[in-house]
C-alpha cells in the first residue's frame, strides 16, 4: 500500500531552520507556564493592570489632576451601582470630586514606576557587588559580606525610612517636592540590593571554577570582562527570580512609604497616597475612596508573586 503521509520528509530534502518563537513556544519554560492556569491567570491579571496604568491618559474617564475639570459638588459620590451613583463615575470619587478609577490608573502607573526603576538600581547594586564578591573573593568578599550581613538583620521598610530620612535631611527644603521620587527609588533601591547579592556571590563562585572561565583567564580576558560577559549570562537564572518577586515587594514598600507621608507629593499620588487620603472616611461610610486603591495594590502584588513563584519553581525544580 503506498505511502500517503503527506507530512513525510523526502530525501535529501532540507528542513529550514525553526523560528524563534516556535522554539520559545515548545520549551520547558513556556510549557511549565502554560500548564499552570493560575500562572497564566496572574500574569495576564498583571500585565493588563501595568498596559492600564501606562495608557491612563488614554483611557481613564477622567483626568483627576485637571483642577479646572473637578467639580466639588460631586465630592463624596458612591458606586454607580448604589443609591446616588452616577454612570459617569463607575468607582465613585473622593472627598475633593475626583474620580476614584482614575486616580486608581493614575496612581497605578506611579507605583509600578518606581517598583521597576528601584529593582533595577536594586539589581544593578546587587549584581555587581556579587560578581566581585564570589569571583575576587578574600578582603572584598568579606567586607561586601558583613555589609549585606548589617543590612539584612533590618526590616526592609526600616531600612528604607533611614535612607529616605537621611537624604531628605541633605537635601535643600526648596527641592524636597521635586526630588521627593528620587529619593523614594533611591531609598528602595539601596534596601534591596541584598538578596541579588548573595545570590549572585553563590552563584559566581560555582562558576569561577568551570572550565570556560579557566579558559578565558588563559586567553588573557580581564577579571572585568570574564565577571560580566561570561559568568553573568549563566547566572541570570536567581536574578530573574529574585527582580519579579522584588518587584512587588518594592511596589509595596513605596506604597508604606507614601501611606506614612514621606513617599510622592500629593501632586503626584499612588497608590499608597490614595490610600491614606481615604482613612479619614473609611468608617463614615465613604468606604471606596479607600477600599479600591487598596484592592487595586493587593491584587498587582499578588499576581506579580505568583508570576516569580511560579518563575522559581521553573527556574529551581529542586525548590518546588
Amino acid at each position: 500500500m503506498p505511502d500517503t503521509n503527506t507530512n513525510a520528509v523526502a530525501p535529501g530534502a532540507v528542513i529550514a531552520p525553526r523560528g524563534r518563537w516556535h522554539r520559545m513556544r515548545d520549551s520547558d519554560l513556556a510549557h511549565s507556564f502554560l500548564s499552570s492556569p493560575v500562572t497564566v491567570v496572574a500574569a495576564a491579571v498583571a500585565v493588563l493592570m501595568i498596559l492600564a496604568s501606562l495608557g491612563a491618559g488614554l483611557i481613564a474617564p477622567h483626568d483627576p489632576y485637571d483642577m479646572a475639570s473637578i467639580d466639588i459638588f460631586d465630592a463624596m459620590l458612591p458606586p454607580a451601582w448604589k443609591d446616588g451613583g452616577e454612570a459617569e463615575f463607575l468607582l465613585g470619587t473622593d472627598a475633593i470630586g475626583r474620580d476614584v478609577l482614575s486616580t486608581i490608573l493614575y496612581g497605578s502607573r506611579m507605583s509600578i514606576f518606581i517598583g521597576v526603576t528601584s529593582v533595577i538600581l536594586s539589581l544593578a547594586i546587587g549584581v555587581t557587588a556579587g560578581l566581585f564578591a564570589g569571583y575576587r573573593g578574600g578582603w572584598i568578599d568579606a567586607v561586601i559580606m558583613r555589609i549585606a550581613e548589617v543590612q539584612l538583620s533590618l526590616p526592609t521598610i526600616l531600612v528604607a525610612l533611614l535612607i529616605n530620612g537621611i537624604l531628605r535631611a541633605i537635601a535643600p527644603p526648596s527641592t524636597l517636592d521635586s526630588i521627593a521620587i528620587l529619593v523614594l527609588i533611591l531609598s528602595i533601591g539601596l534596601s534591596n540590593w541584598v538578596q541579588f547579592a548573595r545570590a549572585v556571590r553563590a552563584s559566581t563562585m560555582v562558576e569561577r571554577g568551570q572550565e570556560y572561565v579557566l579558559a578565558a583567564r588563559l586567553i588573557g580576558i580581564g577579571r572585568v570582562a570574564i565577571m560580566f560577559r561570561h559568568i553573568l549570562p549563566n547566572v541570570m537564572g536567581p536574578i530573574m527570580v529574585i527582580a519579579t518577586l522584588n518587584l512587588s515587594g518594592a511596589i509595596l514598600t513605596e506604597a508604606t512609604l507614601s501611606f506614612l507621608g514621606v513617599g510622592v507629593p500629593p501632586t503626584q499620588p499612588s497608590l499608597g497616597t490614595l490610600i491614606n487620603d481615604g482613612t479619614d472616611y473609611l468608617f463614615s461610610g465613604s468606604w471606596w475612596i479607600t477600599i479600591f486603591p487598596g484592592a487595586a495594590l493587593a491584587l498587582l502584588v499578588l499576581t506579580v508573586n505568583l508570576v516569580g513563584d511560579w518563575l522559581r519553581d521553573a527556574l529551581n525544580p529542586t525548590l518546588g
